[in-house]
């Protein structure tokens, strides 16, 4: 696809920016000794992330150089501390709304995804429930023409805290080869009742004898923690335009 790798800076719900339910700052060395305490099913951990780890640190408008997170605060304390301030109050209630009898004490943010769908001229809008059953996972999501603009369409739930940095990558390949990746920042999101709705860029379909065909895709979705919270893998097909 043409759109090739990029950074794209998404919008932040969140007052305040990429600090999400953090207070402070921590010494790298605390940082990182709490993310090698977590399960590893909570921070993605392949090669691809690790070889690519250089290049995202030296894009404009991707990760920052020697950013460490602060230390995550719960929801319920960060809203229970100032209670005696009444602008801040009503900011928060602004924000979040009436979420309070929802909190708890869990400290990790929780994205559910519930759909993923495809938006073109040629199909319309295509909606898929998520997760996708274990035994039709890699089916074809879509069929598009060669030449053809899409984008795809997220639905998700952001629960228990603050998500911040949410990122995205979806990388392509065709007969084993990878032929595209793409990237960029979804933003800062709350815990809030109703489904957050994204859209990503638009990606055009290559065109030629070559381009036609069935791809595979990965797509991923980390926070500033690099957890991840869905690795979705999906095939689509680019048929010959009419």
């Amino acid at each position: 696809m043409e759109s090739g790798k990029r950074a794209v800076a998404g919008p932040s719900t969140v007052a305040g920016g990429g600090g999400g339910g953090r207070v402070g700052g921590g010494e790298k060395q605390e940082r990182q000794k709490e993310m090698n305490e977590k399960p590893s099913s909570e921070v993605c951990d392949d090669n691809e992330e690790e070889e690519e780890e250089d290049d995202d640190e030296k894009e404009d408008g991707g990760f920052v150089t020697g950013f460490v997170p602060g230390p995550l605060v719960s929801l319920k304390e960060q809203i229970e501390k100032d209670k005696d301030d009444e602008s801040l109050r009503r900011w928060k209630e602004q924000l979040l709304g009436s979420l309070e009898g929802d909190l708890n004490e869990q400290m990790e943010p929780e994205v559910k995804f519930h759909s993923i769908g495809i938006i073109s001229d040629e199909l319309g809008e295509i909606d898929t429930p998520l997760p996708i059953d274990a035994n039709q996972s890699g089916r074809v999501l879509f069929t598009l023409k060669e030449g053809s603009q899409y984008r795809l369409k997220l639905t998700f739930s952001v629960l228990h805290n603050i998500v911040s940095g949410l990122t995205y990558s979806n990388t392509v390949w065709k007969a084993g080869l990878q032929v595209d990746q793409s990237k960029g920042m979804l933003g800062t999101f709350a815990p809030q009742r109703e489904p957050y709705v994204h859209t990503l860029d638009e990606e055009t379909t290559p065109s030629g004898v070559l381009a036609r065909g069935i791809y595979s895709a990965i797509l991923k979705f980390e926070d500033d923690d690099r957890r991840c919270h869905m690795e979705l893998k999906y095939s689509f097909e680019i048929k010959k335009s009419s």
